[in-house]
């Protein structure tokens, strides 16, 4: 069970945060980033949000005040050194944080994991780990409401809620526990309006990420007697739509809403090496085939990152091994 009165001792103690998330953030990322962000300002503590990548824009609306930083070396090198904790939030691996991973490694200050992802890394002081919650604002929310640290207001439960809504797949995957409605239920009457929160995250997309999506779905292929479905995109693709890497958030799920298939992979082409990432039904372990590539992840959502340029080369490679994991599928 979570110590969330050792996490409430930590943050009472200490009076200045930097807070950051994993490269690429998506909803649960930079929705608990802001809920603890403005958990801390409740208190009167100093916060930063740092990340090493942008904001994408369909979640720009978060940062209203322009609270959420792009990690510029030059500018915030010395944040690192100088606030009392480092606040791990959405990630369990410091590699997840790429530029900024030596500066929060050779840091003095107290670190700290609040994470729902499986296999951590122990790179920090003290972790707040729950496998179990759908997302990391999950457990933010279970730690306010069992500390009574401050009270939950519509600042917080607004980034809260699309962290849930996001992570459980708008309420659809299986960690949607009857639990996690009792907690939006009470989020709810907090005036947050879900048609609001869905439409601001996922229905203003630009034309270029449309674009994109159709190429995407025009590359699915299908293997494994049709039970594991894969596309590829390539650094073409983005180029002749003018699309970037965060205009992908969800593109592998397509693979799954084909009739027989419990595996998808999206294999993207970056400028320096590629990523894959693993979808599957069931208790099909992606998490495990992503570790055997140096990711990980959740049981049926993982992921890893290549810095070669080989993954024309790769592709094969991965698709043979994911099929070792549906041989027992009947």
């Amino acid at each position: 069970m979570t110590d969330f009165n050792k996490l409430k001792k930590i943050v009472l103690d200490n009076n200045s945060f930097l807070i950051t998330s994993h490269v690429n953030p998506d909803a649960d990322a930079i929705g608990s980033e802001v809920a603890f962000y403005h958990l801390l300002k409740k208190l009167g503590k100093q916060a930063f949000i740092i990340n090493h990548s942008s904001t994408p824009y369909n979640l720009e609306f978060f940062n209203k005040g322009n609270i959420i930083n792009k990690f510029d070396e030059t500018v915030h090198k010395n944040i690192f050194s100088e606030v009392d904790v480092l606040v791990a939030l959405d990630f369990n691996r410091a590699n997840r944080i790429v530029s900024m991973e030596k500066l929060f490694r050779e840091s003095n200050k107290t670190k700290i994991c609040i994470d729902h992802h499986q296999d951590p890394e122990k790179f920090v002081d003290e972790s707040f780990i729950d496998t179990n919650a759908c997302a990391t604002g999950q457990i933010i929310y279970e730690f306010i409401k069992s500390t009574n640290i401050v009270p939950l207001d519509y600042d917080i439960a607004y980034p809260i809620y699309a962290a849930i809504m996001t992570d459980t797949g708008s309420f659809r995957f299986n960690r949607t526990t009857s639990e996690v409605h009792i907690i939006i239920s009470e989020l709810l009457k907090l005036g947050i309006n879900p048609e609001e929160v869905y439409d601001k995250i996922y229905d203003q997309s630009k034309f270029s990420k449309i674009k994109l999506l159709g190429k995407a779905l025009e590359s699915i292929q299908l293997k494994a007697e049709n039970k594991l479905g894969y596309m590829v995109l390539t650094q073409k693709d983005f180029k002749e739509f003018g699309a970037v890497e965060s205009d992908t958030e969800n593109f592998v799920n397509y693979n799954l809403s084909i009739e027989n298939v419990v595996m998808g992979i999206l294999f993207i082409e970056l400028n320096n090496g590629f990523k894959v990432s693993f979808r599957s039904k069931g208790n099909i372990p992606v998490n495990k085939l992503a570790a055997e590539f140096g990711g990980g992840g959740h049981t049926n959502a993982s992921g890893a990152r290549f810095f070669t340029n080989n993954l024309q080369e790769m592709i094969p490679v991965i698709l043979a091994k994911a099929e070792t994991y549906l041989n027992n599928i009947r």
